[in-house]
Parts: structure tokens; sequence; C-alpha cells
């Protein structure tokens, strides 16, 4: 009986879904353009379009059946520059480097930490990339790179609009960005929303479905968006940053209490 050969993985590279990450990449570039200009609310409102061109770019493709290796490599590339390297400079310009009036040694912590960002986020990338195919859809191991950095730039576009200058959070600014590098690389578990697949096939693979609660959770996001706005935006990015922690604390509680 032959062994049945594994299917070749398609390594054609498509353009539609290519340019929506290309669209997404060219946000997070103008973000940084518009940081160093001093535009900052530009700079913020820009990343979040490329979360909203990086949300859309994978299901165009499997939509449409033009899903490649090509495009998930370049899309992870593409990630860097929009949630890795876009937030960390924008972040700098718009408060760490204030970090200079507190002396050289201030300074060089002002750019450390936006530098640590950047480097978290491509071993975030990098890490997920490797567990393709591994790990259980339905989580992320350690805070996904859209989410904290729609978590940095609510933060700063909040405050912006509230009328504190950058200079004036730098201490929190750098707690933020480092807290958020290293729950990026952390093992700490949350929910992609994605209920696991189904259990027919669909042109040879398995879709993957949203549970019903969350639609629900989606839906009430896009209420409290349109309503309170950046406020809005930082208080959802903040809920789901601290549900990670808060489910790993909860399931050590339940752990020992269960011993």
């Amino acid at each position: 009986m032959e062994t049945p050969k594994p299917t070749p993985r398609n390594r054609h590279i498509y353009l539609l879904p290519n340019l929506l990450t290309t669209c997404g990449m060219f946000a997070g570039f103008y973000a940084i353009l518009a940081a160093a200009s001093g535009r900052f609310e530009h700079a913020f409102a820009a990343v979040f379009v490329a979360a909203i061109f990086d949300g859309i770019d994978g299901r165009v493709a499997r939509m449409t059946g033009t899903s490649s290796e090509f495009g998930v490599q370049y899309d992870s590339l593409a990630d860097l520059v929009s949630f890795g390297m876009a937030p960390a400079l924008v972040m700098y310009h718009w408060a760490l480097v204030g970090m200079k009036l507190d002396g050289p040694l201030a300074g060089k912590i002002g750019w450390a930490a936006a530098f640590l960002y950047a480097a978290c986020g491509a071993l975030r990338l990098a890490r997920f990339n490797t567990q393709v195919g591994v790990v259980d859809k339905r989580w992320f191991i350690g805070l996904n790179s859209p989410s904290s950095a729609a978590l940095m730039m609510s933060f700063a576009w909040t405050f912006q609009n509230l009328g504190y200058a950058g200079e004036d959070l730098r201490y929190f600014a750098v707690v933020l960005t480092v807290a958020c590098a290293l729950l990026m690389v952390s093992r700490i578990r949350y929910t992609s929303f994605k209920g696991g697949p189904k259990p027919e096939p669909v042109d040879g693979a398995r879709a993957e479905r949203v549970p019903f609660w969350g639609m629900l959770l989606i839906v009430g996001t896009l209420v409290v968006l349109f309503v309170a706005q950046e406020k809005g935006l930082l208080t959802v990015a903040a809920l789901y940053a601290l549900s990670g922690p808060a489910y790993w604390a909860w399931s050590k509680f339940t752990r020992k209490a269960a011993a």
C-alpha cells in the first residue's frame, strides 16, 4: 500500500491579498513618518488602519482560495513594520524621547524601551510562524502584536486628546512599552475568538469558525468604539491585554483549589 504524498504548499504569488498586506505595511510606514514630523494623531490612526488591513488580507486570501506560503511570510514581515517598528517609534517620538529631560541615562532608557518593544515584536512573530499548525488555534501564546500596538496607540491617542503632552507621561509610557513587549513574548494564553475547526473539510482544508459569544463580543466592541472612539479603543485594548494574566491567575487558583 502506497503512502500518500503530502500536499505541496502553495508557493504562488497572488495580487489581491498581497496588495492588502502592502497597504497595511504602508500605513505602518506612514505612522513612523507622521510621528517623526510631530503629527501624532495621524500616526495613531495609521497604526489602526494597518490593523484593519491586517485583519482582512488573510480572510480575503482564504475566501478567494489565494492563500500561499509567500503570503504568510510577507504578512509577517509587514506586521513587523506595522505592529513592531511603528508603535515603538511612534511612542518614542511622542513620549519616550522626553526621557532625555532627566539626563543621559534616562534618555538611554527611553530608546532602550522602544527597541525592546520592536525586538519582542519580531520574536513574537517568529514564534507564531514556527507554531502554525502546532498550537490550538483557539489561543494565542502571548499577546498578539496588533493588540499590543492597539493598546500602545490608544493610550497615547486618548491622553493626547485629553490635553497631555507625551513628555508629561514619559514614565507611564516606559512602563506600558516594556509591559506590552514582555506580554508579547510571554507564555500567557489569549483567546483568538476562534471556535476551532469544523468537522467537515472545505476545499481540502478545515474551515475556521467563530463561536456565537465571540460574535456578540465583536458587535459589542464595535458599538463601544463607535460611541467612545479612542477612549473605547483604549478600554477594549486594555481589557484584552489584562484578560490573559487574569485567565492565567484564575487557572492557577482553580488548580490549587482542586488539588
